[in-house]
């Protein structure tokens, strides 16, 4: 006999309304006030804008027609949400334009904060996985880029026909939640905002990298703070050898080096680390170069702590692919920041939805339950728990082939 699915309850609210009940009622309007947008666009209040930009997100919205049809035909329904009410297309442009994206981020971090304090564990996370041998926290710094339409976007211009904005992001590898995020246009270098990223890393805790980031000096900086780092080394990196490690054990290490810079006037760690391994990618292998400060580690270990960062590079492509990021609701720069700061926010509602209800299916599965359900009234854990027969361990982030280093 097979087993028969159980109905979830129903709810006095519908799905959106207690998704955004995760915001805190005051959150909105205290910030609005601190940031300067209580004054901009009154006729549509600070707490319309934002619900109409997560709705934004989870529907998946084309364009501020969509945005805005949507939630005039479900008029009745949005005013349960504390009142809000549906926007015109010129009002949703306006505001997007007027009212300061920094209210969008004080929004996002103040919303972390209150689910932390709700949840610590959601916030600590776990150290399973490749992380699992590590009892100090993991950060991964990574970059994308957000292409945008060259000849509507003067300010985001990078090249002659070319037009982007950059997400740079430090990720919490146990709780996969991000810990530091910078928006800005793509013509600035990685490297640049290394410092920023990586300022509330603690003594003893381990951050990595890609070569864009780095920055000499900002590694030694790095160490004197008793911060351990792990990267990709530059091609052109002018070094001499002062030891070679044994690496005979490991079949997939061709060497392990203690190096040190040629130029001893340029401002850089007194010595580091250089690990060569053998590295499968596409189903071919390949040479990879590491870099690192920390000098007791294995081989195998520098390379596998590496290997986490294809995490954030899946992260990212969840929030573009899944979230709404790649049309943007409006061609300034403050329209695309406010974009990106409702993407994460929704990110996370919807991590902390899935952390509530033991989800134990895909992201993306996650987002298009919720997106079919959002006007209805049910109850969301319970729709959750009860959805899907296939069973499966608590996943959010799938294992980018790419990243999977066979060998070790």
């Amino acid at each position: 006999m097979k087993n028969k699915k159980r109905n979830p309850a129903g709810s006095k609210f519908t799905v959106l309304k207690q998704i955004c009940n995760f915001i805190p009622g005051h959150l909105v309007s205290k910030l609005a006030r601190e940031t300067g947008a209580a004054d901009k666009a009154r006729a549509f209040s600070n707490w319309s804008h934002v619900v109409s930009l997560l709705h934004a997100q989870v529907t998946h919205a084309i364009g501020l027609n969509d945005v805005c049809d949507s939630l005039q035909l479900n008029g009745g329904a949005l005013a349960e949400i504390r009142g809000a009410t549906p926007p015109s297309r010129n009002g949703l442009s306006h505001s997007n334009k007027v009212r300061s994206a920094e209210m969008g981020e004080k929004l996002f971090w103040g919303v972390l904060q209150s689910l932390g304090q709700t949840s610590p564990a959601f916030i600590r996370g776990n150290a399973g996985g490749r992380a699992h041998r590590f009892k100090v926290p993991i950060h991964v710094v990574d970059t994308t880029v957000i292409e945008l339409v060259a000849n509507a976007i003067d300010w985001a211009k990078h090249r002659r026909r070319k037009a982007a904005a950059k997400t740079h992001m430090r990720l919490n590898l146990q709780s996969l939640l991000p810990q530091c995020v910078i928006i800005d246009t793509a013509k600035e270098h990685d490297n640049l905002r290394a410092r920023e990223l990586c300022a509330g890393i603690k003594e003893g805790e381990i951050v990595i990298f890609d070569k864009g980031y780095i920055d000499f000096d900002h590694l030694l900086d790095l160490d004197n703070r008793g911060i351990n780092w792990v990267t990709r080394a530059k091609e052109n990196m002018n070094y001499e050898v002062v030891e070679e490690l044994p690496c005979q054990a490991h079949p997939k290490i061709v060497a392990d080096q203690i190096i040190t810079l040629k130029d001893s006037k340029k401002s850089a760690p007194e010595v580091m680390r250089r690990v060569v391994a053998l590295v499968q990618v596409d189903g071919a292998e390949r040479e990879m170069v590491f870099l690192t400060n920390q000098l007791l580690w294995s081989p195998n270990t520098v390379a596998e702590l590496y290997r986490c960062r294809g995490e954030i590079e899946v992260l990212f492509k969840q929030i573009i692919q899944t979230l709404q990021i790649a049309d943007v609701l409006g061609h300034n720069a403050n329209a695309v920041r406010w974009q990106v700061w409702m993407a994460l926010l929704t990110y996370v509602l919807l991590r902390y939805l899935s952390f509530l209800s033991q989800w134990s299916h895909s992201f993306t599965r996650l987002f298009t339950i919720v997106r079919a359900a959002l006007w209805r009234k049910i109850d969301l854990l319970e729709l959750l728990r009860s959805y899907g027969t296939a069973g499966g361990h608590f996943r959010h982030l799938a294992t980018p082939e790419q990243a999977y280093f066979a060998g070790f």
